[in-house]
């Protein structure tokens, strides 16, 4: 036979192109337009339908960038059209290849019922199906001019990430606007030969299926009336039929397909424009669950359900039907899918909490996975947290765009740092925007790792962010492949049912232990790093009004406990952890809105702590400490004077001078305490630290040097740093001046200032107060440069074959060699308050209060090692902000000479959670203490359901067994251990006024415990 396959594929394609895709509609009629241009911020439906419209034509410019144009459509179906199925067709102008980033418009009728919404790939909206003919048709059409920030690949700098900045030229071109007969025997035909096409060109060569299909098509298109394709199509069908029909070989892989619409809830859009992202997407999703009964939806993040709850009510009470029905599936049990790195513990397990409780209250419905396919990494307490709230699985996609390693697992289970297992999926349809196409479905088989003993994957379809979802046309596809020879299986089903399916074929499937790092997108750690200061700060704040607040509520008759105002602020910081708002990888419009955000939480939780020590009684002042370490350090009195004072964890103490420990001097540019001397050379960086108590040198090399390096990572400005940042740098050696500025028994600070590049500057007050090993490093950033990025870097004169990095609720140990591929991909890294290198006997942490990035190396010298710990602390992308980071940063890091793990995580505390000084007439006990070592109190709160019971969530810290008693500083009346979601477990034994705990190496437990009456 001769080999005729390109002959036929050309053919195939250009009548499938050009005759047949072009008679899906079968007679169109315009609608007549107006249009009303909405000044300013999107307005209610009621305003637009009361506005004054003007005539609008076709081929006519609109939508200044994020602005919203409101089009007046009506039109009325032909009388000659009755019997058939009609839709109205239209076309905003739409540009590229990214549907969700882009124009869109949500479709109402005249009364305001949202209809469905209109995105590049799904331009139709039902009218009757058949229509009567002679029906009037009235819309009210909101249509958002979004710019496409994605226009040139992410290759040029743009101004159009700012309303402020983007200008008013109108951005797209009406094109069509009509009502329209729609063949369905032609839109039928048009996907039988998509599946056949793609299936064919991506099944080998030597495959007889392949030819099979190829001299189908070829038959197939003899039958084609190239005058009359609405005519023939029926005829054409016929023939593909029995190629259509053939079975899948039995052995062929199955795809659980599950409809979803990944929405991010702020990226190259702000967060107002979110909320219109999901009405018009879910009413996409509602409407497609109307028309096929075999569609199953999910969606995760409960903050979306309650914007479409609050400000679309009718779409609201859709999708309630929808989730009675079994076709949509709230899944993910978090408020937003936020970033799996940055978080801190106690905000992920507020994340899961938030998010399972909504979905609980709202649709009777406990959900039993973390979905969360799209962060940038996946901390290795994740397990443990997802497991303490009640889940089942986790899904994720991202590690498939690890740049150097591929994943060896799609199925796998995960076991976290204490030990917890969960099990995990990754699709290796490799997306989470699929759409079922021949490419992916040979791609999800070639590429799925667990062959001979898993046969099934998932595979999310639809498209997101604002591209409407999943369509008529993918659950076509989806259809046709249910058992096609030669295509993997497809069936839409729950996710539930996926992974209940796959872990019982494969219950013994391998175990990945500790983090699930991303070999990409490791710059997150560090962009925008006003925003990432914003989090750390509301997540101790709220961690300080909760206990203070606790301790009035149980001491103070008549103090209310501002349940609603905690619950709200949490709402928000839980909101901006998002996985595109965190890691700095938005536009400038949604970092400048975070950073109002986040001063108007520290103002609001400011309050709410002021009111609650006010209310223990005015009186004589004390000293506040919110950590859960004891305390014995120098604090600033009201008339700015240092006085060293001792408090007790979660406690308060008078503001009175305790016995002062051994003197600062300062001599030249020395500072000593007798526990440490700094010595500080001429250029301002650290000469010398020797340890007084160990009698040895702390650094290998010049200390706290600042590196100016070249940041142009090859693509994804603001997400990525790549390997070559390290070639090209400057360090800033050049101090304009080194000036003692405070010298007092208690405490000595030098400055440091430095100027460099395109107008930057740096001031460092360098302290040592006494009583503590604890340098302080307060970094004052004034920061104009582009394309740099910015370290601080202590090498310090251990061998440390590893180093330890503080996560959620633990830490984590990472190599300091580069032996493998594996660990050389992690040359930036992401951490908490501190990192810790050691060597037996000795150890030396570096601790900060707002910075997450940072990467360790070693250098072998002759005469020993240094282990190097830089701290990332600033960058300068322009894309997607041209603007990101420019202007002013105060970061604090310290290093701390001859430290354990459990000084980390003791000083890692204190530096974020400074002591406050305030009047309060009573001396109420600490709600809470411990007796015992490792046992560390990360939270302390009232029960969310307002019962009165206190709420004590403990860890251990060091990595170790840990035995203690929790105290309480109120009678005790009983005790639970609880559930993330505060639900009993099991009983907790009392002693006492204590409860005793035991903890595995890393374990999270909730206590709740009931008050009892005081005597």
């Amino acid at each position: 036979m001769h080999d005729e396959r390109r002959r036929i594929e050309e053919r195939v394609e250009r009548v499938h192109t050009q005759r047949v895709k072009p008679a899906i509609y079968a007679a169109s009629a315009p609608f007549e337009v107006e249009a009303w241009q909405a000044p300013g911020e999107p307005v209610p439906f009621e305003e637009a339908a009361a506005a004054s419209y003007t005539p609008f034509a076709m081929d006519t410019p609109w939508g200044p960038p994020w602005g919203t144009t409101w089009f007046r459509m009506r039109g009325q179906v032909p009388a000659e059209w009755a019997g058939r199925r009609v839709e109205a067709v239209i076309d905003l102008g739409f540009v590229g290849d990214w549907p969700g980033n882009q124009a869109e418009a949500l479709v109402h009728l005249a009364d305001g019922t949202p209809l469905k919404a209109v995105n590049p790939l799904n331009q139709y909206v039902p009218i009757g199906n058949p229509v009567r003919g002679g029906e009037t048709i009235d819309y009210l059409v909101e249509a958002a001019s979004n710019p496409d920030i994605l226009a040139d690949n992410f290759s040029k700098i743009t101004p159009m990430g700012d309303i402020l900045t983007a200008g008013d030229k109108p951005l797209y071109t009406f094109q069509r606007a009509d009502l329209a007969v729609l063949d369905e025997e032609v839109f039928h035909l048009d996907l039988d030969l998509q599946v056949l096409r793609e299936l064919m060109v991506h099944l080998g060569e030597h495959e007889p299926r392949r030819h099979e299909i190829l001299h189908a098509l070829d038959r197939a298109m003899d039958a084609v009336d190239l005058d009359d394709v609405s005519g023939s199509a029926t005829a054409v069908r016929e023939i593909l039929a029995p190629v259509l029909a053939k079975p899948a070989h039995a052995s062929a892989h199955t795809i659980s397909g599950v409809g979803h619409a990944h929405i991010d809830s702020a990226w190259l859009w702000p967060i107002r424009e979110t909320k219109r992202k999901t009405s018009r997407t879910f009413s996409n999703v509602t409407a497609l669950a109307d028309e096929y009964e075999d569609f199953i939806f999910a969606c995760s993040q409960a903050q979306q359900y309650e914007w479409v709850r609050d400000n679309y009510p009718q779409v609201w009470e859709r999708i309630k039907k929808a989730v009675d029905k079994g076709q949509w599936v709230p899944v993910g049990g978090m408020w937003v899918e936020s970033d799996g790195n940055l978080p801190g513990g106690e905000a992920i397990a507020r994340q899961l909490v938030h998010g399972k409780r909504f979905f609980i209250e709202n649709f009777g419905i406990e959900t039993k996975g973390v979905w969360l396919p799209d962060s940038f990494g996946y901390n290795a307490s994740y397990p443990q947290l997802a497991k303490l709230a009640g889940n089942d699985w986790f899904l994720t996609q991202k590690i498939s765009w690890n740049q150097t390693n591929k994943f060896p697992h799609h199925t796998f289970w995960w076991e976290g740092i204490d030990g917890t297992r969960i099990f995990t999926h990754f699709p290796p349809v490799d997306t989470y925007n699929a759409r079922f196409s021949g490419e992916e479905m040979d791609r999800a088989v070639r590429n799925y790792q667990e062959k001979g003993a898993g046969t099934r994957s998932l595979a999310p379809f639809g498209w997101g962010d604002g591209g409407g979802g999943p369509t008529r046309e993918i659950m076509e596809r989806a259809r046709r492949l249910a058992d096609l020879e030669g295509s993997p299986k497809v069936v839409v089903e729950h996710p539930d049912e996926f992974f209940a399916k796959a872990r019982a074929e494969y219950e013994d499937a391998p175990v990945w232990n500790g983090e699930l790092y991303l070999e990409l997108h490791r710059a997150t750690y560090t962009s925008q790093a006003r925003t990432k200061q914003g989090n750390r700060r509301s997540e101790h704040k709220l961690r300080e009004a909760e206990l203070w607040a606790t301790t009035a509520a149980l001491h103070t008759p008549g103090y209310a406990y501002p349940y609603e105002k905690l619950d709200r602020l949490w709402k928000t910081v839980l909101l901006h952890q998002f996985h595109d708002i965190l890691p700095g990888s938005s536009i400038a419009w949604v970092h400048r809105e975070a950073e109002a955000e986040y001063a108007r939480v520290a103002k609001e939780l400011e309050e709410l702590t002021a009111e609650a020590v006010t209310a223990l009684g005015g009186g004589d002042p004390r000293v506040f400490n919110t950590s859960p370490r004891d305390r014995a350090e120098v604090v600033r009195t009201p008339t700015g004077a240092p006085l060293y004072v001792t408090v007790p964890a979660n406690g308060s103490a008078p503001l009175t001078a305790a016995e002062p420990p051994h003197p600062v001097t300062v001599s030249g540019r020395v500072l000593d305490n007798g526990l440490v001397r700094v010595e500080i050379a001429e250029d301002g960086t650290l000469a010398s630290v020797r340890d007084l108590r160990a009698d040895r040198e702390v650094l290998g090399d010049t200390g706290n040097l600042l590196r100016l390096h070249t940041d142009l990572p090859n693509y994804w400005d603001a997400w990525d740093v790549d390997k070559h940042y390290k070639n090209r740098y400057t360090d800033l050696l050049d101090a304009e001046s080194v000036t003692v500025v405070e010298e007092d028994p208690l405490l000595g600070a030098i400055r440091v200032e430095r100027s460099f590049g395109k107008g930057s500057h740096i001031t460092q007050t360098i302290t040592l107060r006494a009583g503590s090993p604890r340098i302080d490093f307060e970094t004052d950033i004034d920061w104009h440069e582009a394309e740099k990025f910015l370290k601080a870097g202590f090498p310090i004169d251990v061998r440390a074959p590893h180093s330890s990095a503080e996560i959620q609720f633990g830490h984590i140990q990472r190599p300091t060699h580069t032996n493998t591929s594996w660990e050389a991909a992690r040359f930036e890294v992401s951490g908490h308050r501190w990192v810790h290198v050691a060597e037996p006997g000795y150890g030396v942490a570096v601790i900060n209060d707002s910075t997450y990035g940072h990467d360790v190396s070693r250098t072998v010298r002759e005469d020993g090692t240094t282990t190097t710990v830089r701290l990332s602390l600033v960058r300068a992308p322009r894309i997607p902000d041209p603007e990101a980071d420019q202007g002013k940063h105060r970061i604090t890091y310290s290093l701390l000479p001859g430290a354990s793990i459990e000084d980390a995580v003791a000083e890692g505390y204190a530096l974020n959670l400074p002591l406050r000084v305030a009047d309060a007439a009573g001396a109420p006990e600490p709600v809470v203490s411990v007796d015992g070592e490792g046992v560390t109190v990360e939270a302390v709160k009232l029960a969310d359901d307002a019962s009165g019971d206190v709420v004590v969530r403990i860890y251990e810290s060091s990595g170790g067994r840990a035995r203690g008693v929790l105290r309480t500083g109120f009678p005790l009346a009983g005790a639970q251990i609880t559930d993330l979601l505060e639900r009993p477990l099991s009983e907790a034994a009392t002693d006492g006024n204590g409860v005793p705990v035991t903890l595995r190496p890393f374990e999270v437990q909730t206590l709740r415990l009931a008050v009892g009456e005081k005597n």
